[in-house]
């Protein structure tokens, strides 16, 4: 038996009265688990197995194998983000990411990321901003980040004017094609959202011109380089279309 920090990143009915989740950790990784009964009304577990739970499981564990939940306290129920539907949208978005990154990597950063960025919306922050946040941070534990400090071509640290996804990062003026130069707020940005803390984000003022460009260069760059593709990343290009 064994006593865990998590958050429910799946689940699905097994037979009549039981679910199959999904549990991401920082000290066990992903973790899958029957949970028993939780589907009958009167069940402990059928108010806490759904997706976005966070809390604490009290799991029997198997490793590798089907583990059994056998407990569950809420931490925290997310309040502003489950009465959102854009919020709730990104938040979706967020942990089908993380758990498709924790699979090819299992660094306990991952969960601590997105823990921190659910906290973030959760407390009212732009979701837009806060999910290109971490989808630029989860390229690292992907193995593909952008160069973002210098030019991607020729590793000079000057004249930067634009960035690329065909072309894998920074390109400067010695260096650019027929790329389209960019604000340069975007270039600036790009490079803030993957040193900033998460948690230490107090103030988040960013224009929808730039906040587009930004969201635009991560959806090319995930397309070129990832090979991931989540249903509810296109639910949310689709939300955006008539929010």
């Amino acid at each position: 038996m064994i006593e865990v920090e998590g958050i429910i990143v799946s689940e699905r009915d097994y037979k009549d009265t039981s679910k199959i989740v999904g549990i991401m950790t920082s000290t066990h990784g992903l973790i899958t688990c029957i949970a028993k009964g939780a589907k009958r009304l009167k069940s402990p577990l059928r108010s806490t197995t759904g997706k976005l739970t966070y809390g604490k499981f009290q799991i029997l564990y198997k490793e590798g194998k089907l583990s059994t939940l056998i407990e569950a306290d809420v931490i925290n129920i997310f309040k502003k983000i489950k009465t959102d539907i854009v919020c709730i949208s990104y938040a979706s978005f967020l942990v089908d990411l993380a758990e498709q990154v924790m699979k090819q990597n299992g660094n306990s950063e991952i969960y601590d990321l997105l823990i921190a960025g659910l906290k973030k919306i959760d407390d009212g922050f732009d979701p837009a901003v806060i999910t290109n946040i971490l989808e630029l941070k989860y390229l690292d534990y992907l193995g593909v980040m952008p160069v973002i400090d210098c030019c991607a071509i020729c590793g000079r640290t000057d004249s930067i004017s634009t960035i690329s996804a065909r072309r894998g990062g920074y390109i400067c003026n010695h260096c650019r094609q027929d790329e389209t130069v960019v604000d340069e707020r975007i270039v600036k940005l790009i490079r803030m959202f993957y040193y900033v803390d998460i948690s230490k984000i107090s103030k988040l003022d960013i224009s929808s011109s730039v906040k587009n460009g930004i969201d635009k260069f991560l959806d090319e760059y995930y397309e070129d380089y990832t090979g991931l593709y989540l249903k509810s990343k296109q639910f949310l290009k689709d939300l955006n279309k008539i929010v």
